[in-house]
């Protein structure tokens, strides 16, 4: 069995209109969940998910880029006992490796430039890798000296890390950019095509696709955006700055919602184009096809827009799974929930390779064939919960959130908890905590139970476990 990981930064699951379809029929009265602000044109994620299975409840783990990496390429919950964000340690066991030790033949095309840059090695593990250079603050080019910003400075996001700032520098890189080809979702899928059509006779291949977009900034091809927001015409802000959105006009937010849901749909242009190539070159019936998401992006849920050290809604936590597996009944929709840990356990199971002793996830095959329902009752999705600083964020601040069907509860343990009743609030704009204690106390006992599960260490177990606000009286 081949197998195609393809992963795609920052989609919001309610992005996706196979999602709000699925939604919307079982809300009739409420609408979806999370209301998105368009009908999305994603037919061919919405094909996929036809012809294979949707995961309703998936959601981030370790949050966000380089955690959720480090998380889908071991099978481990690592934000309980690292930093995450961080490079990927030489002595943990990564997908590639195990299955490049049972014979496949892999190779890893990527955008996404937190994988590679500083030493980060996302790339260990493959036969070899292809990294196409210059998504948001990559180090690529240092001319033109002087760039245009599409819009006033104080509306931009700044980082520390690049001293000419984000949007600059990536406008340096994208100033040679004339055909829609040389954007980066369409030069990565571009790049997996041509691999597929080298290496199509491979006796077994492991493919791993990822792409930035839909992440900032925001600058698809003029005819996806005519899609949402036709005829605008003010300041394009690309790259907003993480906050609230009082900065920006109300035209202004509209259309940095427009510009996310265009990105998106040019996405899903382009792995309808893997997908053809697939069939085309005669491996539909023996290559298995697995496309996520590793976190969301608040729009102005909340009053927000951004993500950073926000609290993990469900507009973060939220990420679309879709897989298409040969055998497998077509059109399935699945409600346990599934996370990106659980992507490697699943992947070497359908593979016939064996575990290799360190995965927390847990394969989702006896899902799909019907022999269990879930592989867990409870999700948790955090930020690293260990080292000093994330630890301070995750602990003073509402960077997890734990959740159970019905109900939702974002958690730290110096910040006052909100629990919603997501059956009724799936917005999550209701605060029922002081309402709702016992729920409070299960789902508190539950993310304590988690962290024992899956060896946390002490530090990041206590003061967690010791939350008198939640002991019985």
């Amino acid at each position: 069995m081949n197998i195609i990981l393809i992963v795609s930064d920052s989609l919001r699951a309610d992005h996706v209109r196979v999602y709000q379809q699925l939604w919307r029929e079982q809300n009739p009265n409420g609408g979806p969940p999370i209301a998105p602000y368009f009908q999305m044109h994603t037919p061919h994620l919405d094909r996929l998910a036809s012809e294979g299975v949707l995961f309703e409840r998936a959601h981030a783990g370790s949050y966000a880029t380089v955690p959720n990496r480090y998380e889908l390429l071991t099978g481990r919950f690592v934000c309980t006992y690292t930093a995450g964000w961080e490079p990927l340690p030489a002595h943990e066991i990564v997908l590639a490796q195990a299955l490049g030790d049972a014979g496949y033949g892999s190779m890893f095309i990527f955008d996404t430039p937190n994988l590679l840059r500083d030493g980060y090695h996302f790339d260990r593990g493959y036969d070899a890798w292809h990294w196409i250079r210059g998504q948001e603050g990559d180090r690529y080019r240092t001319a033109p000296v002087h760039v245009e910003l599409p819009c006033a400075p104080e509306k931009l996001r700044t980082n520390p890390r690049y001293p000419d700032g984000t949007v600059v520098q990536y406008l340096r890189n994208v100033a040679n950019r004339r055909h829609e080809e040389d954007y980066f979702a369409p030069q990565t899928f571009g790049t997996a095509i041509r691999w597929l059509e080298e290496n199509a006779s491979r006796d077994r291949f492991f493919l791993h696709i990822d792409t930035f977009d839909p992440h900032e900034p925001w600058d698809p091809p003029s005819r996806y955006v005519d899609l949402y927001d036709p005829g605008y015409t003010g300041e394009e802000v690309i790259y907003p700055r993480y906050g609230s959105t009082d900065v920006l006009s109300d035209a202004e937010l509209h259309h940095c919602r427009a510009l996310y849901a265009a990105e998106v749909t040019m996405v899903d242009r382009w792995v309808g184009k893997l997908l053809q190539a697939v069939d085309d070159l005669g491996l539909r019936e023996n290559t298995a096809i697995f496309f996520l998401a590793d976190h969301g992006f608040v729009l102005g849920e909340h009053g927000w827009i951004g993500k950073g050290t926000f609290p993990l809604y469900e507009v973060l936590n939220h990420v679309p799974l879709l897989m298409r597996i040969p055998g497998m009944p077509e059109g399935q929709v699945i409600s346990a929930y599934a996370q990106a840990a659980d992507l490697m356990p699943t992947i070497l199971d359908l593979s016939g390779v064996a575990n290799p002793g360190t995965l927390q996830g847990q394969s989702l095959l006896p899902v799909l064939r019907g022999d269990v329902e879930h592989v867990r009752e409870v999700c948790v999705s955090t930020t690293s919960l260990v080292t000093p600083a994330s630890q301070g964020s995750a602990q003073a601040g509402l960077r997890t959130m734990i959740q159970r069907p019905g109900w939702a509860m974002l958690y730290g343990p110096h910040a006052e908890p909100r629990l919603f009743d997501t059956a009724n609030d799936p917005g999550q704009e209701h605060n029922v905590y002081d309402s709702q204690p016992e729920i409070a106390r299960e789902l508190h006992a539950a993310f304590v139970s988690f962290l024992r599960e899956v060896q946390a260490p002490e530090t990041a177990i206590g003061p967690i476990a010791s939350d008198e606000r939640f002991r019985v009286t």
